[in-house]
């Protein structure tokens, strides 16, 4: 009996012993289990979260950019593209869908960052003064060593272009900052860094670098040639400004820009050009979307120069600038701009040296009376394709001080063909023909055939 209780004592120990490994696997299994529940439900909170942002991010690009007001003017995609940079009152806009532009948070702004990678291939009949953009004023002329020569050509990529624009339209203000660079800067590299625009614009007031009001940016012709058409008014910077729209047609601009009295001291080689005084800025505008615009700028200027053999001097200057756009048909438009005026030659495109002001016969600073023309004509031949010819006349009153080589008179001529394949995508062809006679009479001529592609990102 005891031997039977003991036994069985003994059986019951050793099956109690055999499961106590078996209890503790089974525990060690039940804490990795938990722990792997407990990462996996981390993991699931982590991807709920991500989702939450996900779906608020996306609100945020959703709602925040808003409709913009179309201005009035017709955005005309030319190749060169100033209208693109031009300053517009309140928040009116080319694009009111502000194409690329994205939020920043906890902002009322937006930003868009934008480049235009160009490649232009040139070929010159003869040595055309400028390489790389077309300027008659620097074709060579008869007597000039430099004049003629065989055949040039070159490939250019200066004109490629970065841009940022900020904005905020639904802001008290509509503020808006703008900047822009090209690479026709000074220096020896193949391309050197050169600022176009930059400024800030704030309830219509403008300060920084940009358009002149005396120019018109939204009258260039549809040229290949990164330069443009000689007679254009073209200036590029620092003022101070005020856009002051009347109505949604009328505008007024008013502006301080900085002077430079670009006087010709051949008559008084001890004279330096000196500015006395801001030049002094004014246009109004008429704008309609089925008829196209008109502008008409005053500038007023103080050119001086200061010399010990005319003494100190000082004369006014000015003029005024008539432009033009209308719209022709489904895809055509005319392009106009006239100007008239003494002492303004600096504001216009041509690569004029010196020759706002210069001395006469009797030593008196006598500024230089100045007239330009030009017209250009866009015909749409498809939605893909199209092509602008353009002319330029510039003639300037030399006084005999200045000498016989003096800039007189440039004419500029360009007929081209534009290939739009893709929207965001030009190639072109472009003949150019520059004519340049100076004072003396003696006077030079170049053909040039140019072919380019540009590229936007928005």
């Amino acid at each position: 009996m005891k031997y039977t209780v003991c036994t069985s004592l003994m059986i019951a120990g050793i099956l109690m012993l055999a499961g106590v490994p078996k209890l503790y696997a089974q525990s060690a299994e039940t804490d990795q289990l938990k722990a792997t529940v407990k990462s996996l439900d981390q993991a699931i909170q982590e991807l709920k979260q991500k989702v939450v942002d996900l779906e608020k991010q996306q609100a945020f690009l959703a709602t925040e950019l808003p409709t913009g007001r179309v201005s009035q003017i017709i955005y005309r995609h030319t190749f060169a593209d100033n209208q693109e940079a031009a300053p517009r009152p309140d928040d009116l806009t080319l694009d009111p869908k502000y194409r690329g532009f994205i939020p920043i948070p906890h902002t009322p702004a937006m930003i868009r960052f934008n480049a235009k990678p160009r490649l232009d291939f040139i070929f010159d009949t003869g040595n055309p003064g400028n390489p790389d953009e077309f300027v008659p004023a620097t074709i060579p002329v008869t007597g000039d060593p430099t004049k003629g020569g065989g055949n040039r050509f070159n490939v250019s990529a200066k004109g490629s272009r970065l841009m940022l624009d900020v904005r905020a339209p639904t802001q008290g203000g509509t503020p808006r900052f703008y900047y822009e660079n090209d690479f026709f800067g000074s220096g020896s590299s193949t391309m050197n860094f050169r600022i176009r625009h930059l400024y800030g614009q704030y309830y219509n007031i403008i300060v920084g670098q940009t358009f002149s009001v005396f120019e018109d940016p939204d009258a260039w012709p549809d040229t290949l040639d990164y330069e443009g058409p000689n007679a254009a008014v073209s200036a590029r910077l620092p003022l101070l400004r005020y856009q002051l729209p009347l109505n949604k047609q009328w505008q007024v601009n008013a502006s301080l820009e900085k002077p430079s009295s670009e006087v010709d001291t051949t008559g008084d080689p001890t004279a330096v050009p000196v500015n006395r005084a801001p030049d002094i800025g004014l246009n109004t505008r008429w704008e309609d979307a089925s008829f196209g615009h008109v502008q008409l700028a005053a500038i007023v200027r103080v050119l001086g120069a200061d010399g010990v053999t005319n003494g100190i001097q000082t004369v006014l200057g000015g003029g005024l600038n008539l432009s033009m756009v209308k719209s022709l048909f489904t895809r055509d438009s005319l392009q106009f701009q006239g100007t008239l005026g003494q002492g303004i030659a600096r504001y216009n495109n041509d690569d004029f040296f010196n020759n706002d002001a210069a001395y006469n016969p009797s030593g008196d600073l006598k500024a230089l009376p100045f007239m330009a023309a030009m017209i250009g004509y866009t015909h749409g031949w498809t939605e893909k394709l199209r092509s602008t010819a353009s002319y330029g006349l510039v003639n300037i009153n030399n006084e005999i001080s200045q000498g016989p080589n003096a800039y007189h008179q440039t004419h500029y001529a360009s007929l081209n063909l534009m290939w739009q394949p893709f929207k965001l995508l030009t190639i072109g062809m472009e003949g150019l023909y520059g004519h340049k006679e100076v004072q003396s009479g003696a006077a030079g001529a170049d053909w040039r055939i140019q072919c380019g592609v540009v590229y936007s990102l928005f």
